[in-house]
């Protein structure tokens, strides 16, 4: 590219030069052309003027011819046009005769022209006994006097400059360019530590706004590689906790140590629940990342569905000791969702409200005012979540600062298969903290859109959208 703008700088310089130059070259032809015919007929008419004086002289035929004959020796042309019309004399070479107007000379005009390289004029003056002498002056065009060498001179330094130009411009619009392509050759190799230099805040151009989409991808990135070194690690860890539990369980009862061989069974059978929910959640994941998710969407009732998702964890919550309840205000709002797909993400909120609950567990579902829509939220009264982790919590697996007071079976990709899951059937959700008048808790809600006021279900075709998901 630097030596593309170089090449154009410079082609454009010559290229003004030669422009200039022609210019230039047809201002001056003109001007030398015009003067060129002013002087031929300044001298035609001159000329003209002497015919004149001497046919008023009292020996003026005599004078006339002397002058004709003499003007005819020095190379001018004079034609002498009797009382009938017969012309003697003859026109200077390669002149054309069409090119003479009669009655503008008789008239006493003066006509000119060019012919080749030649500037004519014609004059004509009154002869004795009726005849009309003409004067026609023919002189070779005057070639304009060009400086030629002031013009080379200027041409040559405007080149230099022009050259000084082309390098430092290509230079200075290539060097971020360069720098560009090295960082993202950096990037491509997996370095991530080495941001191009951030530009002054003022300077707005294009190359200032790719500098900044460079950094802002490459911070991206290590963020993202920051999240997968923990997404691995976190699955690594939730992999090894239950493996380790039903090895060991399995060794006792193998070696016949166990001292209660059921429920050393029963722990092997809960821990490989966990492991297949841990799998189950990685699985959907990965659909829903590949476009490979397929929902079965129909009109339902939304209180179903709420209900449905909130007494599945009625037995965990008492055995917790929270108390789970559900204020269904939807009236008979309609949604078109996946219904199973609905519990799943309606379930993992709840189970993630448990974690952290302190005695309460509310879920409510209220249409929203002025909109074609509702809200399901589920609150708890734990210890909230920090402002700065607000926006984040629904990410798989971000850190947020509050720990859970109890683990209820989650895998920690609950809220990011929730996001995924509402975002596919046209939905959304977000975080609200606090929750309670206290300062304490944390709401989460799933927005969706619904009909109103009917009165149940529609039955109507059903069938599965691919890749909803995505």
């Amino acid at each position: 590219m630097r030596r593309r703008i170089f090449l154009a700088i410079l082609a454009t310089v010559v290229l003004a030069l030669a422009l200039a130059g022609s210019g230039t070259y047809l201002v001056l032809r003109r001007e030398a052309n015009r003067t060129s015919e002013e002087n031929v007929r300044a001298e035609a008419e001159r000329l003209a003027a002497l015919m004149t004086a001497a046919r008023e002289s009292e020996t003026a035929q005599v004078n006339q011819q002397r002058l004709v004959a003499s003007l005819r020796v020095e190379g001018f042309s004079v034609l002498v046009t009797g009382p009938g019309g017969r012309v003697r004399g003859e026109l200077p070479a390669g002149l054309d005769p069409d090119a003479f107007d009669p009655e503008l000379l008789v008239a006493g005009s003066t006509i000119s022209g060019r012919t080749g390289g030649d500037t004519w004029a014609a004059a004509s003056a009154a002869g004795v006994a009726g005849s009309t002498v003409t004067v026609v002056v023919a002189r070779p065009t005057v070639p304009p006097r060009a400086p030629v060498g002031w013009f080379l001179l200027a041409g040559g330094l405007a080149l230099v400059v022009g050259l000084a130009v082309a390098i430092w411009l290509s230079d200075t619009l290539t060097r971020p360019l360069r720098r560009a392509r090295e960082a993202t050759g950096r990037i491509a190799a997996g370095d991530l530590a080495t941001p191009l230099p951030e530009p002054p805040p003022g300077d707005q151009d294009e190359v200032a706004d790719l500098t900044r989409s460079i950094n802002a991808m490459t911070a991206a990135l290590a963020h993202s590689r920051g999240l997968d070194r923990q997404f691995v690690l976190s699955v690594s860890h939730d992999l090894r906790t239950p493996l380790t539990s039903i090895r060991g369980y399995a060794d006792a009862i193998t070696d016949g140590t166990a001292p209660d061989a059921a429920e050393a069974a029963r722990i092997i059978g809960a821990e490989s629940d966990r492991l297949a929910r841990l799998v189950g959640d990685l699985l959907d994941l990965g659909r829903l990342d590949a476009n490979e998710f397929s929902l079965h969407p129909r009109p339902v009732a939304l209180g179903e569905v709420v209900a449905e998702a909130v007494e599945a964890f009625v037995p965990t919550a008492a055995e917790a000791g929270v108390d789970l309840s559900l204020d269904d205000a939807s009236a008979d709002a309609v949604v078109v969702v996946d219904p199973d797909r609905l519990v799943q993400a309606l379930g993992n909120l709840v189970e993630n409200a448990l974690k952290f609950a302190l005695t309460e567990v509310r879920v409510t579902a209220r249409p929203v005012p002025d909109a074609a829509a509702v809200e399901v939220a589920v609150t708890d009264d734990g210890p909230g979540i920090a402002p700065g982790d607000v926006g984040h919590v629904f990410e798989r697996l971000y850190a947020a600062d509050r720990r859970p007071r109890r683990q209820v079976g989650g895998t920690g990709l609950g809220l990011a298969i929730v996001r995924e899951l509402i975002g596919a059937m046209g939905g959304a959700v977000r975080a609200e903290s606090p929750a309670l008048d206290d300062g304490r808790g944390a709401r989460l809600v799933v927005a969706l859109p619904a009909r109103i006021g009917e009165a149940g279900p529609s039955t109507g075709p059903e069938g599965p959208v691919p890749g909803a998901g995505a």
